[in-house]
């Protein structure tokens, strides 16, 4: 394939997070007719207050893709968890924008991580977050409402959302450990600015449970949507395997 022919993903991104672009590029450093391309719009804190809540609101994000549109990408994915407090229908509003603003295909993070668990059958979940006790409920609220329990988790109490990239991969591993032993389905690292993606596979052989991180589950569902073989990406865990 030529550089004409690359297939080319664009990822709206937070404007505080340092985690996902890196991990993104290593994630597709093997596969060389992909490039990841990103749009920032302004997000700085995650909690419930209607100023943080504001910050996803449509519009700020259909001018972040208009931007990725002018880099003619194959695919637009919203980088980001905020559906999973706010609502998984606020994922399809933005995605049902995007389309209609720019022709592009649209996805997200969390309704990549709803494939997931309809594809493997997934009703018990081990969650793992920064975020607020406030934040954590309504997610473990919203993913009831749709057939999952969630009640296994641990979170960190954090809302200062550059604050998470500083989370280190020791204590995330230990997070996940902890959740893992009481035998979820999979076990779920939700943050976009979490370093969860890099520990997957050592996590999943030392407990036997699937570890899916957001950041790997985006790039998961965008190579699905350009027609990339998915297998192709090792070392990330059971994702890119089990579910190609």
């Amino acid at each position: 394939m030529t550089a004409t022919e690359r297939a080319r993903i664009g990822m709206l991104t937070p404007s505080s997070n340092t985690v996902l672009e890196p991990v993104t590029n290593a994630l597709l450093a093997g596969l060389s007719e992909v490039s990841a391309h990103f749009s920032r719009f302004r997000v700085t804190e995650i909690s419930l207050r209607q100023e943080a809540v504001g910050q996803f609101d449509v519009a700020p994000r259909v001018d972040a893709a208009r931007l990725l549109a002018d880099a003619k990408v194959d695919v637009i994915a919203w980088n980001g968890t905020s559906a999973s407090w706010l609502g998984i229908e606020t994922d399809r509003a933005l995605c049902t924008a995007i389309m209609a603003e720019t022709g592009i295909q649209a996805t997200s993070t969390i309704l990549a991580l709803v494939d997931i668990f309809e594809a493997t059958g997934v009703s018990r979940l081990g969650l793992v977050t920064p975020y607020t006790d406030a934040v954590q409920q309504r997610i473990i609220a919203n993913f009831a409402t749709a057939g999952i329990d969630c009640q296994t988790e641990r979170h960190l109490h954090e809302s200062n959302n550059f604050a998470f990239s500083r989370i280190s991969e020791d204590t995330i591993a230990d997070l996940v450990r902890d959740v893992a032993r009481n035998s979820p389905d999979a076990v779920v690292v939700l943050c976009t600015n979490m370093r969860g993606a890099g520990i997957a596979e050592r996590l999943e052989l030392e407990t036997g449970v699937p570890v899916y991180d957001t950041v790997a589950a985006t790039v998961w569902k965008c190579l699905k949507m350009v027609g990339v073989d998915i297998r192709r990406v090792r070392g990330w865990g059971r994702l890119f395997q089990d579910l190609a």
